[in-house]
């Protein structure tokens, strides 16, 4: 572990971790030496998933259960981190996201108001949350999880493809507040991967087939792809790196 990739020492919350990527990102800043928050909305699996994390890499690894959706819970939720923690996080992740499909024609307002409300300003007052004890103390690193249709389209997800497009915006928004202060804001928009919640598509051939020809790497994400990326944001090595997104995709965004 060189210096540039150790985060022993630092904190660091990964919101919507419980499973799937977040789940990946949240063992990954353990095993390089982070005391983790493991978060979701279900505190039982929470606390199930820190629990794995904690034996599987002998780091310190919490749980929090709240709505990242709910400015109140917000604050309430980070107050019971910092006691935690002992002060504010080193590093916020925003990786918190839903998906809903739908013909644009037919897509129902409370489907747009899921997604709007839980990728997007979700990461907008956790980050506003965060952001305050960031500035007291000169430091800090928020990074936001996005993905390929933060650039891409496909037909039936132009809601969910807005809400990653915002995070881009938000990103850079924050970063114009925040890199005065010492504090990195950046985003990491992953491609196409293989989770549970993926699964299906992954035994899906045709569909698995398109990703294969569409994707220069020729296959789908595994989540440890992630990890790299994510600790070199939350480390020193990313210092001088602010309002940058990095596409985790395979080189599907950079063909045509």
């Amino acid at each position: 572990m060189t210096p540039t990739f150790d985060l022993t020492g630092r904190t660091a919350v990964v919101t919507g971790s419980s499973r799937g990527i977040g789940r990946a990102l949240a063992e990954g800043l353990a095993r390089a030496g982070a005391a983790v928050v493991v978060h979701g909305r279900d505190a039982e699996r929470a606390r199930s998933t820190a629990a794995e994390i904690a034996r599987a890499t002998s780091a310190t690894v919490h749980a929090a259960a709240f709505d990242v959706t709910d400015t109140a819970a917000v604050d309430e939720g980070f107050t019971r981190i910092e006691e935690l923690l002992g002060g504010t996080p080193d590093v916020l992740v925003n990786n918190a996201g839903i998906q809903r499909r739908a013909p644009i024609a037919e897509f129902p307002d409370e489907d747009w108001d899921d997604l709007v409300a839980t990728n997007l300003s979700s990461a907008f007052k956790c980050a506003r949350r965060v952001s305050a004890g960031m500035i007291e103390r000169g430091s800090g690193k928020i990074i936001q999880i996005g993905s390929v249709q933060s650039q891409l389209a496909r037909p039936s997800i132009a809601a969910y493809s807005a809400t990653k497009g915002g995070i881009v915006m938000l990103t850079k928004g924050l970063t114009a507040d925040l890199a005065p202060h010492g504090i990195q804001v950046n985003a990491i928009a992953p491609g196409y991967f293989a989770t549970e919640l993926t699964a299906p598509l992954v035994a899906d051939e045709e569909f698995s087939g398109w990703i294969a020809r569409r994707t220069p790497a020729a296959r789908w994400g595994e989540v440890e792809d992630l990890v790299g990326p994510l600790v070199f944001l939350a480390g020193d090595g990313s210092g001088f790196v602010n309002g940058q997104v990095l596409y985790v995709d395979g080189g599907m965004t950079a063909v045509i």
